[in-house]
């Protein structure tokens, strides 16, 4: 498991830079099966059926909630297509690495 894990996100307002591209791909190397796509930290999760989609889409909406940084989902039957982006700062931040961390521990459960 992430050490990321263990973190929690912080309020961001603007006023940081975004994450370089040298500091996302260290940050990367903590996650598996994540990539970068149009900016975003984007991976996709496959499911067996409907129920266990929307049963993860839930539970990240909770985690999400308490986490306050929420992704971009695209929900289909079995699959679910999760995007984390600081859309404060026009970029990438630790919490959306945070925040992906925490997703791949809740796919694990």
């Amino acid at each position: 498991m992430s050490e990321l894990t263990a973190k929690r996100c912080k309020p961001c307002e603007g006023g940081v830079a975004p994450y370089d591209a040298q500091q996302t791909k260290e940050m990367l190397k903590q996650l598996k099966g994540w990539i970068v796509e149009d900016g975003r930290l984007v991976k996709l999760y496959p499911f067996r059926n409907y129920y266990e989609t929307m049963a993860f889409v839930n539970a990240l909406a909770w985690v999400s909630h308490r986490e306050d940084h929420h992704p971009d989902l695209e929900v289909g039957y079995n699959k679910c297509k999760v995007a984390y982006v600081t859309h404060a700062i026009g970029g990438l931040s630790e919490n959306d690495f945070i925040c992906a961390a925490k997703c791949d521990a809740l796919f694990g459960l």
